[in-house]
């Protein structure tokens, strides 16, 4: 069984009641996360969450056949949740397949598997997606009237009711992470005492209560400074990373979502199309948040082709370095982030060299 974010919520009921693995993937990892952690929300019995890594069925791929088989310590249901790196998962998975296959897998518990730097085309997903068993969902980066339509969902739940340019600010100061979005969102709830039964309109004062440092202490300042090679926004940006200790696992997402952004604009865009005119077309779209379409110019200028795909292999691979060294996170991310801002400050300075006709 297979799904994107399109059919997500269409197949997830039937994948909840069917299947025992699930692999979510996909370059928007918050958007695959959210889905998982709204599947477990769907089983009959979630019960105990069992957490394991990547690392440990990479080393232990018995693991977690082990794992699934046995009995919560208090006898009640269990799921396994487990956060790997593209493909660290197979050989577990496919263990446990086994032991399905062979007939010894009554009583397991469901299992699920949120993968990063990982797609729909990666060996675990191709053990699992033509299996009744087994549930891939592949999610590619949203654009933002996705998420605004997303935040509209997830507040009206919580009895929240809002206009479209609300949803989209939401959504976009989020940048376009539907975890920080629900979690805004369950923050207004909060602040406003809305309910399903005692409903509330939200304001933008509303908003501006709750969202204030939020905004203040938020990801996107020093992404943007970053990717754009604003060299004097950089040291103080920098100097803030330090001082106020931003998740570095958290913040490198931002990277990642933003690069996908713009590895999804520059496909659409093409090799020779116009940068500037093209994000005012995606702004007019409501495919793109407004506040953020100077910064997407820059950064499509500056990170197109190969330089871009060098960006994301970078940051997957910071990605992978962070999980194996979380001691080390906070330095091992400032250090790559210093030499991603040195090439783009030095294609900026490019950019504005003199052309001279020959």
């Amino acid at each position: 069984m297979k799904a994107t974010q399109r059919d997500f919520r269409q197949h997830a009921p039937r994948a909840a009641r069917d299947a025992r693995v699930f692999f979510f993937c996909g370059p928007d990892e918050s958007g695959a996360s959210a889905a998982a952690e709204a599947l477990v929300e769907l089983f009959a019995e979630p019960g105990e969450r069992v957490e394991l890594s990547g690392g440990d069925l990479r080393s232990d791929p018995v693991l977690l056949a082990d794992e699934a088989r046995s009995t919560s310590l208090f006898g009640g249901a269990r799921h396994i949740w487990v956060r790997a790196s593209g493909d660290e998962a197979h050989d577990a998975v496919k263990n446990l397949l086994d032991t399905y296959d062979a007939g010894e897998g009554d009583g397991a518990c469901p299992v699920v598997v949120v993968a990063t730097s990982a797609s729909d085309k990666a060996r675990t997903a191709k053990l699992l997606e033509k299996r009744g068993d087994g549930f891939v969902g592949m999610f590619y980066p949203p654009d933002l009237r996705s998420v605004a339509h997303e935040v509209r969902r997830m507040a009206g739940a919580l009895g929240l009711k809002m206009a479209d340019d609300l949803s989209e600010r939401i959504a976009a100061a989020a940048g376009l992470d539907q975890r920080l979005a629900r979690s805004e969102i369950e923050k207004l709830a909060l602040y406003c005492d809305a309910s399903p039964q005692s409903p509330h309109t939200l304001t933008a004062a509303d908003l501006d209560a709750v969202g204030a440092s939020t905004e203040e202490d938020g990801f996107m300042p020093l992404v943007n400074a970053v990717l754009s090679g604003t060299g004097p926004e950089l040291a103080g940006e920098f100097r803030r990373l330090r001082e106020v200790s931003l998740n570095p696992v958290g913040l490198l997402l931002a990277f990642e979502r933003r690069a996908a952004q713009l590895a999804q604009l520059a496909a659409r865009l093409g090799p020779r199309g116009n940068v500037n005119n093209f994000i005012e077309s995606e702004r007019a779209a409501r495919r793109v948040f407004f506040g953020d379409a100077q910064d997407l110019k820059v950064q499509l200028s500056l990170w197109r082709g190969q330089k871009l795909d060098r960006l994301l292999r970078r940051l997957a691979e910071t990605h992978r370095q962070l999980l194996s060294n979380s001691q080390a996170a906070d330095v091992l991310l400032a250090q790559e982030l210093t030499q991603i801002a040195r090439h783009a400050l030095d294609a900026k300075r490019l950019k504005q060299l003199p052309k001279f006709k020959h």
